[in-house]
């Protein structure tokens, strides 16, 4: 799980703008990311980092323009990693994303209406077990899927990471 939660901000940087140079490690057994600033303490955990990192890059509009839409965000930050970092059990997958399928019912972003912080990580995030699904997995989560491939398609989310498929029209009857 470390591993990916440096290569989200590795990824998370270059989205951005930042040049690279900071320096990331691990702490304790879940191997929680840590970044070691340059002129002040460490800084521990991935939404930690992650949220430093926009305002460093003066990209304060990916945290919210309201009060409302940054605990939306801050919001949706937590279930990301509350509910999906780290999920292996399949029912405990599917208990996630039908919440998040029954919530993005008539949203285009996660919070508000532009996309945000929440957005990116929560794509990182949804990235490894959304390449493992079948059409008809990700046609259980329709809204979900849709919202996925909104974020995939937003200039320099995706980079490295492989595109995911999903198909428009159903080939069965």
């Amino acid at each position: 799980m470390a591993v990916v939660n440096v290569e989200e901000l590795s990824a998370l940087e270059k989205y951005l703008g930042l040049t690279k140079g900071n320096k990331y490690s691990t702490r304790g057994d879940q191997q929680v990311p840590v970044l070691q600033t340059s002129d002040g303490p460490s800084l521990v955990g991935l939404i930690t980092i992650a949220v430093h990192l926009a305002r460093q890059a003066s990209k304060g509009h990916l945290l919210g323009g309201t009060a409302e839409e940054k605990a939306v965000v801050q919001q949706w930050l937590e279930y990301r990693i509350t509910q999906i970092s780290g999920l292996t059990n399949r029912e405990d997958i599917c208990s996630s994303l039908k919440d998040l399928n029954q919530y993005l019912e008539d949203k285009v972003y996660l919070a508000g209406h532009n996309m945000t912080l929440a957005d990116i990580l929560m794509y990182y995030g949804l990235h490894p077990i959304m390449v493992g699904f079948t059409v008809q997995e990700k046609e259980r989560y329709l809204n979900v899927s849709r919202w996925f491939n909104h974020i995939q398609h937003c200039p320099g989310v995706r980079q490295h990471l492989s595109g995911i498929v999903f198909l428009k029209n159903r080939l069965y009857c």
